[in-house]
């Protein structure tokens, strides 16, 4: 059975953040994800993960300072030692919630980067630096290709790049997040983007396009997508990012429709 994570940055936003895997438990999802859990104790969030139930699917690494705009630090130059110390944090915490893997925010590298070689270069030793370190505690590195719509100047943008930078770092434990809301946004052609990136995809994402709400709307037709997957041996999580039309559990028919849950 296709497996739903909620995205606890999102959905259930009406609750303080550590409530919010209870009602995501009691919604009917198993596992969950968010953008940062760095506000809490390790400990705590890890409580919170146990008493519901729920199994930890994925989060992403420090980001820089996000309230300047800082979308990641893995291309920014000047910032290689925090960028190593966010790895640590992030593996510890991962290990704390018993999470399998971590998404490295590529960042808006500005126009004091250096050439686009020079950050082509700089993302490539940090990711296989973040690579190295995660594959020593069985965590795997996830890059995700973002709209520049929704986050501009964003350096990694395109599948077709996100899959060059994996074959460069070259390394077991660095994979593809394919949020399809993003994707159908940057190049469309979903169904063969699915095909042509399963051998490297450990992560998927849905939200409708253009509103970014439930996934069933919009310009997508979630139950062909989740048969392309299906087709090509996609066993991972599914992570729902979405922001609700209205209060969360009143949009979640989707989940019980795709689940088979007669609710």
């Amino acid at each position: 059975m296709t497996r739903f994570a909620a995205n606890l940055s999102m959905l259930f936003t009406e609750l303080p953040f550590l409530d919010r895997f209870q009602a995501a438990a009691d919604a009917g999802f198993t596992g969950v994800e968010y953008l940062f859990p760095y506000d809490h104790d390790a400990a705590v969030v890890a409580a919170a993960r146990r008493a519901a139930g729920v199994e930890q699917v994925l989060f992403n690494m420090p980001p820089g300072d996000w309230s300047v705009g800082e979308r990641g630090l893995a291309t920014l130059p000047g910032r290689e030692e925090e960028f190593r110390a966010g790895v640590e944090t992030a593996l510890q915490y991962a290990q704390a919630l018993g999470c399998g893997r971590l998404h490295v925010m590529a960042g808006v590298p500005g126009t004091d980067a250096g050439s686009a070689q020079q950050i082509r270069e700089r993302y490539v030793a940090r990711l296989r630096y973040a690579a190295e370190q995660a594959a020593a505690h069985g965590v795997t590195v996830l890059v995700e290709p973002i709209n520049t719509r929704d986050m501009p100047g964003y350096h990694l943008d395109l599948v077709e790049l996100a899959r060059e930078m994996i074959a460069e770092i070259d390394h077991p434990a660095v994979a593809l997040q394919l949020d399809l809301y993003h994707a159908q946004i940057i190049q469309g052609d979903l169904s063969e983007l699915i095909r042509a990136t399963a051998d490297i995809t450990a992560h998927v994402q849905i939200a409708s396009v253009p509103d970014r709400h439930e996934p069933d709307g919009g310009e997508l037709d979630l139950q062909h997508l989740l048969g392309v997957l299906d087709e090509v041996g996609y066993t991972g999580w599914i992570g729902a990012e979405y922001r609700p039309a209205g209060e969360t559990t009143a949009g979640l028919g989707w989940l019980h429709r795709f689940q088979g849950e007669a609710r």
